[in-house]
C-alpha cells in the first residue's frame, strides 16, 4: 500500500476494532444475559489491553526508561493509538498537569452514543461497571500505580451533556497494585503477543516514532510509510488479541467447543463484513471496476489476514492461499475459515458487492486452503450478524481532516 493508503487505512482498523465489541457481546447477551456480558467485556479488554499497549510503546519510542515507571503522557499517547479509543469515534481530548497527574475528557464518545438508546442500566455497565476496571488495565501496562478515577460520567444529566464524560489520572507510588484477570498471564504467552514485526526504518521520509511532546490529535499522514506499515501490524494484532481474550472469556461461560465456536464465528462475521464495507469505502475499492479483483485486495488488508508474520496468506488477481501460520496457532479468526466454513470470508467480500461469492478448497498437500472469489448472477441478502452489528454509529461515522486544525503540543507534555 502506498503511504497515503497507509494514512488512510490505520484510523479505520482502530475503529474496525471498537466494532468487535459491537458484534460479539450481542451474542454473549442472547447467550449468558447482561450481567456475564458485562463480566466478558471486562475480561476481555483487560486480558489484552496491557499487552499490545506495551507493544505499541515499543514499537513507537515512547516506551518508558524503566519497565513500569511510565508517565501520564505515556498513558495518554497509548490510548491514541488504541482500538479502545479510535480517533474522532471516541474524541479523547487531554490535559496534563505534571507527569504523574492528568486529565481527559471525551467530547464525543461513540460508544455511548450506541449504547444511551439501550436503556440506562446498558449505560451504567458501560461506564461504570466496565470502565473502572479496564481503564486501569489500561493504564497500569504503563505503571502499576496509576489510577483512572471519574470527575463526570453517564448516564448523562442532563440528557445532552458534554462531554460526554471526564477522568482523572493519577500515578502515586502509595496506590497499591491492582491484581491482572488470570487470563492476561494466558494471552501474553500467544504468539500475537510475542510476534516480532519489521523495526521502521528511520531512514524512511517521514516520522518513524512517536517520541516527543503529546499532541492534541495523531497526524497520521506526517508518518512514514515504514511506521504506518508498522502501526497497521500492531492494530491488527490488538483485534487479534482481544479476540483471543474475548474467547478464553467465552470459554469460561460454555460447556463445549461447539457453543464456543458459534459465538466466536458470529462475532467474526458481523465485524468482518461491516469492517470490511468501512475499508472498500475509504480505500475506493467500491469504485473498482471490476469486483473481483478489488475484493480480492480487500481481503488482503483486512485484519482477518493481517499481519502477514501472523497469517500466512498469499494472494492473486482472483485468489487467495491461506496455509498454517501463527495465527492458527492462536485459533485466531483465520483457523476458523476454511473450506467447512466460508462465511465470514463471503462477508467480506460481499460488503463490496453482493453478487460475490468465494469458493474455498483443501489445497492438495493438506497444507491449508484456497479460496477463490467469483461473481453470482443473484444478489444475497446481508448476513444477520453484520445486521446485528450495524446498530453502532460506527457503521456510518466519518472521519473528518484534521491536519487542518492546530495539532499542538499539550503544554507540560514534554518528557
Amino acid at each position: 500500500m502506498s503511504r497515503t493508503e497507509l494514512a488512510t487505512l490505520v484510523p479505520e482498523l482502530l475503529l474496525m476494532g471498537q466494532l468487535i465489541d459491537r458484534s460479539g457481546m450481542a451474542w454473549c447477551i442472547a447467550a449468558f444475559g447482561r450481567d456475564e456480558m458485562l463480566q466478558v467485556a471486562i475480561e476481555e479488554w483487560a486480558a489484552a489491553s496491557p499487552i499490545y499497549t506495551r507493544r505499541m510503546q515499543h514499537a513507537l519510542g515512547y516506551a518508558p526508561e524503566v519497565a513500569g515507571q511510565g508517565d501520564v503522557v505515556t498513558i495518554f499517547k497509548g490510548l491514541q493509538l488504541d482500538i479502545g479509543a479510535p480517533p474522532q469515534f471516541m474524541d479523547f481530548r487531554y490535559t496534563v498537569h505534571d507527569p504523574w497527574h492528568g486529565e481527559f475528557r471525551l467530547d464525543h464518545c461513540g460508544a455511548l452514543v450506541d449504547v444511551e438508546p439501550m436503556g440506562e442500566d446498558y449505560v451504567r455497565g458501560m461506564c461504570h461497571d466496565i470502565e473502572d476496571p479496564t481503564f486501569d488495565a489500561t493504564a497500569i501496562a504503563t505503571n502499576p500505580h496509576a489510577q483512572v478515577r471519574p470527575i463526570h460520567r453517564p448516564p448523562r444529566v442532563p440528557a445532552d451533556r458534554s462531554p460526554h464524560c471526564a477522568w482523572t489520572v493519577t500515578i502515586d507510588p502509595d496506590f497499591p497494585e491492582p491484581e491482572p484477570v488470570p487470563a492476561l498471564a494466558v494471552n501474553e504467552r500467544s504468539r500475537a503477543a510475542t510476534l516480532a514485526l519489521d523495526p521502521i526504518d528511520p531512514a524512511d521520509e517521514g516520522r518513524a516514532d512517536y517520541t516527543g511532546p503529546l499532541l492534541s490529535d495523531i497526524d497520521f499522514t506526517a508518518f512514514s510509510h515504514s511506521a504506518l506499515a508498522r502501526i497497521a501490524d500492531e492494530v491488527c494484532l490488538q483485534m487479534h488479541l482481544l479476540d483471543r481474550a474475548f474467547a478464553l472469556a467465552v470459554a469460561e461461560r460454555t460447556e463445549t467447543d461447539g457453543e464456543l465456536e458459534r459465538i466466536r464465528r458470529k462475532q467474526l462475521v458481523g465485524v468482518a463484513g461491516l469492517g470490511a464495507e468501512r475499508l472498500a469505502r475509504a480505500l475506493g475499492l467500491d469504485r473498482e471496476p471490476d469486483p473481483v479483483p478489488a475484493a480480492v485486495r480487500l481481503l488482503a488488508v483486512h485484519p482477518l489476514l493481517n499481519p502477514a508474520a501472523y497469517v500466512d496468506a498469499s494472494v492473486g488477481d482472483r485468489t487467495l492461499v491461506v496455509r498454517p501460520s501463527p495465527a492458527h496457532e492462536d485459533a485466531a479468526w483465520i483457523a476458523l475459515c476454511g473450506p467447512a466454513w466460508t462465511a465470514a470470508l463471503q462477508a467480506v467480500v460481499r460488503a463490496l458487492d453482493p453478487h460475490l461469492d468465494v469458493e474455498v478448497t483443501p489445497l492438495s498437500d493438506g497444507e491449508g486452503w484456497q479460496a477463490t472469489v467469483v461473481l453470482r448472477a443473484e444478489p444475497v441478502p446481508e448476513a444477520d450478524e453484520v445486521a446485528v452489528t450495524r446498530f453502532s454509529t460506527g457503521a456510518s461515522f466519518v472521519f473528518q481532516p484534521r491536519t487542518s486544525l492546530p495539532i499542538t503540543p499539550i503544554t507540560g507534555a514534554e518528557h
